[in-house]
């Protein structure tokens, strides 16, 4: 697959519309879902945590706000979802989840 520069403004465009890595993959064709995510993660374009566009109208001047991506109950099963608050700068969860996710060794446990 060859990263065009058409096909790269396409994902460009499409990615800061908000559609999903497989909506991008699929108007591409013959590239794959994480093959998107690669370029898209090369190309410096935000992750993105929030619904698509076409579910939250977005203000253009307002800075994007990353949101935590800790996850509340079991993928397919109803009510699935993750938790939403605001990410603490440089992390991917909000203060709550990064004191779960992310915790000092000790020094003894660093001996053992």
């Amino acid at each position: 697959m060859v990263w065009t520069e058409e096909r790269v403004n396409t994902l460009k465009s499409m990615w800061m519309q908000g559609y999903s890595a497989r909506q991008i993959a699929e108007k591409l064709g013959n590239v794959t879902r994480n093959a998107v995510i690669g370029k898209a993660h090369r190309m410096g374009l935000s992750s993105r945590s929030m619904p698509t566009v076409s579910h939250k109208a977005l203000d253009d001047t307002a800075p994007a706000v990353r949101t935590c991506q800790w996850p509340i109950g079991h993928p397919g099963q109803k009510g699935f979802h993750f938790c939403g608050l605001p990410c603490e700068i440089g992390k991917s969860y909000c203060a709550t989840h990064c004191e779960i996710a992310y915790r000092r060794v000790s020094r003894n446990e660093s001996a053992a």
